[in-house]
């Protein structure tokens, strides 16, 4: 269905999950493009948060290749709405995603994207961190939105 998409999403998300954070509010802690010391060390047993600062981005394709997008079953889904998983799987985690796509599964594309903006934003409203992180997420929902729908052939 959307085998090369993979590039199209990961260029999306890491142009907001950036690079080097550490914020005190942030349940993840030491984070280097998305990918937190804990998920990190999944893959590179016992590296430091230096190592992870330091760690060449193409670690963090291929984690981000394997334990998101192909964790969610991303290249069946259709265009957009592989994007969108692939978004909220990176910034919630794949266990959060998969239970929306299968609830969603029986929508159209554009009705799943809509349905799964609606079901992340919710989530989103409902943390203690909304007051302090929302302003952020909603502006990256609003572009990752834009560009599912985009993908998904809607102008």
């Amino acid at each position: 269905m959307a085998k090369d998409n993979f590039k199209t999403a990961l260029a999306f998300t890491l142009a907001y999950e950036g690079g080097w954070s550490n914020h005190p509010a942030d349940p993840g802690h030491a984070t280097m493009c998305g990918v937190t010391l804990t998920t990190y060390r999944l893959y590179h047993p016992g590296a430091t948060a230096t190592q992870l600062r330091n760690a060449p981005m193409a670690h963090f394709e291929a984690i981000y290749r394997k334990g998101y997008w192909d964790k969610i079953g991303a290249d069946a889904l259709p265009a957009g709405v592989d994007a969108l998983a692939f978004d909220i799987a990176v910034n919630m985690g794949p266990g959060r995603v998969l239970p929306w796509l299968a609830k969603t599964a029986a929508l159209k594309p554009t009705e799943r994207i809509k349905a799964l903006h609606g079901l992340r934003m919710g989530f989103w409203r409902r943390l203690r961190t909304w007051a302090t992180f929302g302003k952020g997420w909603s502006r990256r929902e609003t572009a990752c939105l834009a560009l599912a729908l985009k993908m998904a052939g809607v102008k």
